[in-house]
C-alpha cells in the first residue's frame, strides 16, 4: 500500500481494510456518492488535480471537512478530495454516455436550457423514454438525448474507434471529458468505452498484463506505445493517437513522426510497447 495516489487514509480517517497497516482514529467503510456534476479530484483541498470525475461517478466518501470531502473513486481507487456540493445520493446506473460531450437539458426539448455537461462514459439511470428523450436521475430534473446513451454493458471492443471519438478534445493535465484529456485519460476512456478495464496513470497502463512487443513488432490497432510519462494508442494505420502537450489536443499522426519528435524533447525515447490483455470491463452501480 506504498502507492499513495491509491492509499485511502488522510492521517485521521483511513478504510477500515487498512486497520493495521496504517495510524488512524478512526476506520471505516465510507458512504457512497454519485457525481452530480463534473468535478476535479484534487491532491489536497485546493491543491492540484490528479483525475477528474464526470457525472454519474461513485466516490466513495471517508471523511469531509470545510466543504471538501476525502476519498475515493470507485471506478479506479485513485484517493484525492472533491467538492462536497458535488456531491449527490448514489444511484445504480443503467445506461453510459455514448458519444464525446452531451448535455443533460431542462426539458425534453432541443430549446431547453443545459443543465449539465455529461461526456464519454459518464452513467447515468434512466427512469423515463418519452420519443427522443431519456428522463434521468438527479437532484435536477434533466433530459438527455436518447441516441447519446447506450446500455451500460454495451462495450464493443473497439478502443481505436472510441479513441477516434475524442480528435481534437483539448489537452489538459488529469483530464478525463470531452472538454479536455490527458494522455492516460484518453486511454482509460477508450478502453472503458469499448468495454475493457483499465487503470488511470500511463505507468500503471505500462504495468497492464499482455504481450510485451519489441522495437521491430509491427503495432496491431489498440496497441499502447509509451515514453517517460507518456502513452499512445497504435491506429492500425502507422499512426499514434494520444493527448499531447505539442498539439495541446488529441491527435492521430504517423507513428515516425511522433516518436522523432518526442524522442528530441525530455521524455526521450519510446520505453515500452504493449498488446494488453483485454479483460471486460465490469459496470457496477453502488
Amino acid at each position: 500500500m506504498s502507492d499513495r495516489r491509491f492509499l485511502a487514509a488522510n492521517g485521521r480517517v483511513a478504510r477500515r481494510d487498512l486497520k493495521g497497516i496504517v495510524d488512524a482514529d478512526l476506520f471505516t467503510d465510507g458512504k457512497v456518492y454519485s457525481l452530480a456534476e463534473t468535478a476535479w479530484l484534487l491532491h489536497s483541498p485546493g491543491g492540484r488535480a490528479v483525475r477528474q470525475l464526470t457525472f454519474g461517478d461513485r466516490f466513495v466518501e471517508l471523511d469531509r471537512e470545510g466543504g471538501w470531502s476525502f476519498g475515493y473513486s470507485s471506478k479506479d481507487g485513485y484517493v484525492g478530495h472533491v467538492e462536497s456540493a458535488c456531491l449527490d445520493r448514489a444511484f445504480r446506473p443503467t445506461h453510459r454516455v455514448a458519444v464525446r460531450s452531451t448535455f443533460a437539458l431542462a426539458n425534453a426539448s432541443i430549446q431547453a436550457l443545459p443543465v449539465r455537461d455529461l461526456h464519454l462514459n459518464s452513467e447515468v439511470r434512466v427512469t423515463e423514454r418519452s420519443g427522443a428523450w431519456c428522463r434521468i436521475t438527479s437532484r435536477d430534473r434533466m433530459y438527455v438525448p436518447a441516441a447519446h446513451l447506450a446500455e451500460l454493458d454495451s462495450g464493443d471492443g473497439d478502443v481505436v474507434g472510441w479513441a477516434r471519438v475524442m480528435l481534437g478534445t483539448p489537452y489538459v493535465w488529469a483530464g478525463n471529458s470531452g472538454f479536455g484529456i490527458d494522455c492516460s485519460g484518453l486511454v482509460q476512456a477508450a478502453f472503458h468505452a469499448a468495454g475493457l478495464e483499465c487503470p488511470p496513470d500511463s505507468d500503471l497502463q505500462e504495468a497492464m498484463p499482455g504481450e510485451r512487443l519489441s522495437a521491430t513488432d509491427a503495432l496491431n490497432a489498440g496497441d499502447l506505445v509509451f515514453w517517460n510519462g507518456h502513452v499512445a494508442i497504435a491506429g492500425g494505420e502507422g499512426t499514434l493517437i494520444h493527448a499531447n502537450a505539442h498539439h495541446m489536443s488529441v491527435v492521430e499522426e504517423p507513428t515516425e513522426t511522433a516518436a522523432a519528435r518526442i524522442a528530441a524533447t525530455d521524455t526521450g525515447s519510446v520505453t515500452s510497447r504493449l498488446r494488453p490483455t483485454r479483460v471486460t470491463r465490469l459496470w457496477h452501480g453502488p
